[in-house]
């Protein structure tokens, strides 16, 4: 397992700041009684405030070196849900930037313990609530750039799905391996009541799996986050072993 990101860390803080920002404009222009269509349960508002309140969550990690402690709504600001956004993000990425990105500091994953953590789980975090947000509000998606898509496929399954997965004590019911492929990287997923391994592998390794999801690599990231319909990516093979990595992944970012 590796926690290294694929793509570099001044690149990433640059999509934190700016998905961020397009999430701000979104909640300022749409309807926030929308729903968000990937979580019909959700509506924008719940959306975007779950976004301001992960930016002050993880800033408060980083200056206390310490998880920190789930707030109440009382303990929410008086500021409109942009503002809100707009102060967090701010604060967040002036924390990050004071820092070398390969400097020690406390995460939730033994795979990396750096600031680097917090630059790419930030980033990835605000794309997919930016991608919430223009949905609920029926905007087309922005395009997500190719390489920062790698790299959240890369994230997805070994951070997600072969990390917190186990910490959250699911293993899945069916031993199967799958293959995914996309923009010239390739992972393997193994599943199983054992546990699920995720791991960076050659093309022909990935190949090899009882599955294969291939595709380009915007709608295999949106897909593994549960964002787009089967349709958008190829599914090759075994329909029950991505079938079962997909509900993990489900399980795996929910859950806890």
């Amino acid at each position: 397992m590796s926690g290294q990101a694929l793509i570099d860390p001044a690149r990433l803080l640059d999509v934190l700041e700016n998905e961020g920002e397009l999430l701000a404009v979104c909640a300022a222009e749409a309807d926030l009684t929308s729903t968000v269509p990937a979580w019909p349960r959700r509506t924008l508002g719940e959306a975007v405030r779950a976004a301001a309140l992960g930016y002050r969550l993880a800033l408060s990690w980083l200056r206390t070196g310490a998880p920190p402690l789930l707030t109440s709504e009382e303990d929410e600001p008086d500021d409109p849900l942009p503002d809100q956004v707009r102060a967090g993000l701010r604060a967040l990425v002036g924390e990050l930037a004071g820092h070398d990105p390969y400097a020690p500091c406390p995460t939730w994953w033994p795979a990396d313990s750096s600031y680097g953590f917090w630059r790419r789980r930030m980033a990835h975090e605000s794309t997919l609530h930016r991608v919430d947000a223009q949905s609920a509000a029926g905007s087309p998606l922005l395009e997500i750039a190719p390489e920062f898509a790698v790299d959240g496929v890369d994230e997805a399954l070994q951070l997600w799905l072969g990390y917190r997965l186990g910490r959250l004590g699911i293993t899945g019911p069916q031993r199967g391996t799958v293959g995914l492929r996309t923009g010239g990287h390739a992972w393997l997923v193994h599943t199983g009541p054992e546990g699920t391994v995720a791991e960076r592998v050659s093309a022909t390794e990935a190949a090899g799996a009882d599955g294969l999801v291939t595709g380009e690599p915007m709608s295999v990231y949106l897909w593994l986050w549960g964002r787009v319909p089967d349709r958008t990516v190829t599914l090759e093979g075994s329909r029950d072993a991505t079938a079962q990595l997909w509900a993990l992944l489900r399980l795996a970012t929910t859950a806890g």
